[in-house]
């Protein structure tokens, strides 16, 4: 899938080193987020959206691109090409428009000090992204939205692999220590994550949900 259209909005610093850029995705017809860390000086790019030049260059050097899946590759092998920088994606992901130039597993530490967990469902070679920083931190990419009135919800099953591991992968995503939830649709939860996430399963069991 080509990157989106247009440039993304950079909304700002949600947490000490963590910052938020966003867009109408015209891809889909909805928004997009992704998210950029900064660790020693440098900024890690999470799944990139089309950013201004102006915006970039305020976070310093980029270091790497790290792919939570084959279905997020948005801007990064154009960021790639222009930075100069490697792209992380995760072994046994496939349909990539180009070929990464790292393969991480389960359990990896990526640039940025990001810990790679398996949250299979979307995909297979799907993942999570895990920082150890301000409470914790969980980039959790196409497991949940946060982008309606509803708030935190899970992507429709028809952009699904396995729905009900889709689930699974959520409650496991609880084990974890973190404060902070930022998916890549919608706003991240800043405050009571977990609780967040435990109404979004009531919720969708509630609905019939696997």
């Amino acid at each position: 899938m080509p990157e989106p259209g247009g440039t993304a909005k950079l909304v700002g610093e949600i947490l000490p080193g963590v910052y938020r850029f966003t867009i109408h995705d015209d891809r889909i017809d909805f928004e997009s987020d992704s998210y950029v860390v900064i660790e020693d000086g440098k900024a890690i790019l999470i799944d990139p959206l089309p950013m201004a030049e102006k915006d970039l260059k305020k976070l310093g050097p980029v270091e790497a691109v790290c792919l939570t899946g084959s279905c997020h590759e948005r801007s990064a092998w154009r960021y790639r090409c222009e930075l100069k920088v490697l792209v992380y994606a995760p072994q046994g992901g496939v349909d990539f428009e180009e070929t990464p130039d790292r393969w991480y597993k389960v359990h990896d530490r990526l640039p940025g000090n990001l810990l790679a967990v398996h949250t299979p469902g979307p995909t297979e070679a799907h993942y999570s992204f895990y920082l150890e920083r301000e409470g914790g931190v969980v980039f959790c990419a196409d497991l949940l939205t946060n982008a309606g009135v509803e708030g935190l919800a899970f992507v429709a099953g028809e952009y699904q692999d396995e729905p009900a591991r889709t689930r699974e992968s959520v409650r496991r995503l609880l084990d974890l220590k973190f404060e902070t939830l930022c998916t890549n649709h919608g706003d991240p939860v800043t405050v009571g994550a977990k609780e967040a996430i435990v109404r979004a399963l009531a919720n969708d069991a509630a609905q019939g949900g696997k």
